[in-house]
């Protein structure tokens, strides 16, 4: 994984994806990206804008296993397109109102407890098992990710494994404190009981940061004609 800095992510990785999905629902051809194909854990978020240029989330998954960004923001692009059980496949005639967010994730430390991360900073990784005394789960960085529950079933007498995140960006777009992030990634990991000092005292937390570049579809769309890629009607 190369090293990372604020302007990593740059716009071609979302025109990248734009391409991916504009191709998959069209049947046009792709335009072959430029960028370096280094290695890093990714994500893709999709939302839509309305005429006053507000955004609401469309579908969001990504990996924390670093891969090839070339195939993986590709791969990404249409899982999180297509495949967020949240919401229902993005259509064809959605491309317009499009806009798409990239996300490369770096710097990844295990924190010393729930608390151990700054807002506007770090995303954040929880895991902890029920019964929540017993040992942590073990880590699913192979595992795809969305902002949904990701938790497993598990008989009475199996321990269940939950994880959730939430990027960096999401806090202060909330307006969360710290214990109102975790409470709520609690939540997203699919635990339904009562939250207490216990239960957050029993996650493990990984923090990391991200650089990220959004793009919208009158972008990407200036872009693909550019690079000799047609529109198709």
């Amino acid at each position: 994984m190369s090293e990372i800095g604020p302007n990593a992510c740059i716009p071609e990785h979302g025109y990248h994806a734009f391409d991916a999905l504009y191709c998959s629902l069209t049947g046009a051809a792709a335009v072959a990206p430029t960028f370096k194909d280094d290695k890093y854990p990714l994500f893709v978020t999709w939302n839509t804008l309305n005429r006053r240029g507000e955004s609401r989330l469309r579908g969001c998954i990504g990996n924390f296993s670093p891969m090839s960004i070339r195939s993986g923001i590709a791969e990404y692009a249409l899982v999180s397109a297509l495949e967020d059980r949240r919401f229902r496949p993005i259509r064809r005639s959605e491309l317009e109102s499009l806009q798409c967010e990239v996300s490369l994730l770096t710097d990844f430390e295990d924190a010393e407890d729930y608390l151990d991360w700054t807002i506007g900073t770090h995303g954040i990784y929880i895991t902890f098992t029920h019964p929540f005394y017993s040992a942590a789960a073990n880590d699913s960085s192979n595992t795809p990710l969305s902002l949904t529950p990701t938790g497993r079933g598990s008989s009475s007498t199996s321990k269940r494994k939950y994880n959730a995140t939430y990027l960096p960006d999401v806090m202060p777009a909330q307006g969360w404190t710290k214990v109102e992030a975790i409470d709520s990634a609690i939540h997203k990991a699919g635990w339904e009981g009562r939250i207490n000092d216990d239960l957050r005292r029993s996650i493990n937390l990984r923090r990391y940061q991200s650089s990220k570049t959004f793009v919208t579809w009158s972008e990407y769309a200036a872009w693909r004609v550019a690079q000799g890629g047609q529109l198709v009607k």
